[in-house]
C-alpha cells in the first residue's frame, strides 16, 4: 500500500521526503519492522517510541511518524511529524485495512461494569438470530465462530483493524466490541465507524490511570461525542452519568432503566438463584442470568438488538437461552449443596452489587463466605473500601492476594484491612496464598452456605514478579469441593 493512501485523514504538522512510497507493513512496536514497514513512534506510559526510532531504522523502516522529528534526519527515509502518534495509528490503521469498520455493524460498550456480559451476550444473541458474528472483548476475541485469546479489555488499533478485516472477509455482519477508558483515551478506537454505543455504568476505577474520577466520566464521554448522527447512544439512565454521555453527541439517543423513567424500562418480577423474571416494556421474559445489575445487561441487550431491527418476540425468546459468561456471576452447587459463585467484581461498586445480589437471594440461615483481593500497582484508594464492604456484606471474608504484580501481597491486604470496621474483625481472615485461601473456604462451609471468590472471575492466571502462573478460580473451587464430597 502508499504512505500517503496511509495517512489519509491524519493531521500532519510537517512531512520530510516522499510520501509516495510503497509500504508493506506498520507497527509501533521497533521488534516487528522489517524492510519497507512504517514505524509509528508512540509516546506510553511504560517507554517511549521515539527512543527507538533509529533501531526500527536498522531493521528496514522506511519511514517514520512521530511526534517530534529526530535531530539526525537520515537520507532515504521518510519522517511524518504530526501531533498525536496514538491518535495518527490508529487512523493509519483503519486505512491500511481498508476501513473494515464500515463494512460491518460495530457496536461499542462502555462503562466500569458490565461490558463483558453485555458485549458477549450480544454475540451470543445475534449468533442464534442467525447472523455472523464478531466480539472484542476482555475474556475472548470471535471472529464469526473461530476464537483468538484476547489480551486487553480493548486492543490496540493495529489488532482491532486487523481482526476486522477479518470478519469482512467471513462476512461478518455483526461485531460487539468492548470499549475502555484506557482505549479511548490512547485514541485505539480513533477512526472506527460506529454503528452505536452503550452506557452501561460508572463507578470508582482506574484511577490509578486517571486523576480524578470527572477525568475518567469525560474520557468515556468524548466515546459518545465522537459517534455519527446515523449511530445510536443508548445509555443507562438510572446511572447520573448517563444523560451526561448524551450532552454532546450526533447521535440518536435512548435510555433504560429499572427506576426511572426511560425508552426502555425493566421490572424485576422474581429473582432466585436459577435466574431472573422480568418485564421489559410490556412483555415477560425468563432468563438464567442472576442479581439486579443483570437486570440491567439483559435490558441493554433487549433494547440493542431492537435499536438494530431485530424482532421484538424472537429477541426475547432468544434471551430466555443465553448462557451466563465465564467468570461472570458463574456458580456451580456441590453435591453437598455447597454453592460457590465465580465473579470478576474487582471494583468496590460491583463487589456491592454482587453480595447485595447474593443477600436478596439467600435466606439467611446459610453463612456467605467471600473470598477477595485487590491487583497490585493499581488503585489503590480503592482497597479499603472493598474491605469494608466484603465483611459488612459477608458472614466470613477471607482477604487474599489477586493478581499482586510487582506488590508485596500482604501489603495489598494491609490495605484492604484498613477499610474493615472494628464490629467486622472477628469475621475476616488474611491467607496470602489464594489457592489456599479458597481451600479454606471450602473447608469452613457447611450444606447450602455460599462461597463468592471474587476479583479474577475468567482470568486463568495469577501475575507474581512480572511472571503469569496458570490459576483458574472456577477449576480450584470445583476441585476442593469435589474432594470434601468424597
Amino acid at each position: 500500500m502508499i504512505l500517503k493512501d496511509i495517512l489519509y485523514k491524519v493531521t500532519l504538522n510537517a512531512v520530510v521526503g516522499s510520501t509516495n512510497l510503497s509500504v508493506k507493513h506498520m507497527d509501533f512496536d521497533s521488534r516487528n519492522i522489517s524492510e519497507h514497514d512504517v514505524f509509528v513512534a508512540i509516546k506510553g506510559t511504560v517507554s517511549n517510541g521515539h527512543e527507538f526510532i533509529d533501531i526500527a531504522i536498522e531493521q528496514g523502516a522506511i519511514a517514520i511518524v512521530c511526534e517530534t522529528l529526530p535531530e539526525n534526519i537520515k537520507q532515504g527515509i521518510t519522517y511524518v511529524q504530526v501531533e498525536s502518534s496514538s491518535k495518527a495509528l490508529a487512523i493509519m490503521a483503519s486505512n491500511f485495512y481498508q476501513n473494515p469498520s464500515e463494512n460491518l455493524k460495530l457496536v461499542g460498550v462502555t462503562g466500569t461494569n458490565g461490558k463483558t456480559t453485555i458485549a458477549s451476550l450480544l454475540y451470543q444473541l445475534f449468533k442464534k438470530a442467525g447472523f455472523k458474528v464478531g466480539l472484542l472483548s476482555t475474556v475472548r476475541i470471535m471472529v464469526d465462530n473461530k476464537a483468538y485469546k484476547a489480551t486487553h479489555t480493548t486492543p490496540d488499533s493495529l489488532t482491532i483493524n486487523k481482526y476486522l478485516k477479518e470478519m469482512n472477509d467471513k462476512g461478518v455482519a455483526y461485531c460487539f466490541m468492548e470499549v475502555s477508558s484506557h482505549g479511548i483515551h490512547q485514541h485505539r478506537t480513533e477512526g472506527l465507524h460506529f454503528q452505536g454505543g452503550i452506557f452501561t455504568n460508572l463507578s470508582h476505577d482506574h484511577l490509578d490511570y486517571h486523576d480524578t474520577f470527572a477525568e475518567y466520566r469525560d474520557v468515556k464521554k468524548t466515546f459518545f461525542d465522537q459517534l455519527p448522527a446515523t449511530a445510536f447512544a443508548l445509555v443507562n439512565v438510572d446511572d447520573k452519568n448517563g444523560l451526561i454521555m448524551l450532552q454532546n453527541t450526533k447521535a440518536k439517543k435512548y435510555t433504560y432503566a429499572l427506576k426511572g423513567y426511560a425508552d426502555y424500562r425493566a421490572q424485576i418480577l422474581e429473582n432466585q438463584l436459577n435466574g431472573l423474571l422480568l418485564k421489559i416494556n410490556e412483555s415477560e421474559v425468563w432468563t438464567r442470568l442472576i442479581g439486579n445489575f443483570n437486570a440491567y445487561n439483559v435490558l441493554a441487550i433487549y433494547a440493542t438488538a431492537e435499536l438494530l431491527g431485530l424482532e421484538k418476540v424472537e429477541t426475547l425468546r432468544m434471551i430466555s437461552e443465553l448462557e451466563s459468561v465465564a467468570g461472570r456471576f458463574q456458580y456451580l452447587i456441590s453435591d453437598n449443596k455447597i454453592t460457590a459463585i465465580v465473579d470478576y467484581a474487582h471494583t468496590p461498586d460491583a463487589l456491592k452489587n454482587v453480595l447485595e445480589t447474593i443477600n436478596s437471594i439467600r435466606t439467611k440461615n446459610e453463612e456467605l463466605i467471600t473470598v477477595f483481593g485487590c491487583g497490585g500497582n493499581r488503585d489503590k484508594t480503592k482497597r479499603p473500601k472493598m474491605g469494608h464492604i466484603a465483611s459488612a456484606l459477608s458472614s466470613k471474608v477471607i482477604v487474599t492476594s489477586d493478581n499482586p504484580r510487582n506488590e508485596a501481597p500482604e501489603s495489598i491486604m494491609e490495605d484492604i484491612e484498613k477499610g474493615i470496621e472494628p464490629q467486622n474483625f472477628k469475621k475476616v481472615l488474611s491467607i496470602a496464598d489464594r489457592k489456599q485461601a479458597i481451600k479454606t473456604a471450602c473447608q469452613m462451609a457447611n450444606p447450602n452456605d455460599i462461597i463468592l471468590i471474587a476479583g479474577k472471575g475468567h482470568e486463568t492466571y495469577q501475575e507474581i514478579k512480572g511472571e503469569r502462573f496458570d490459576f483458574d478460580d472456577f477449576k480450584i473451587v470445583k476441585e476442593f469441593l469435589k474432594q470434601l464430597e468424597k
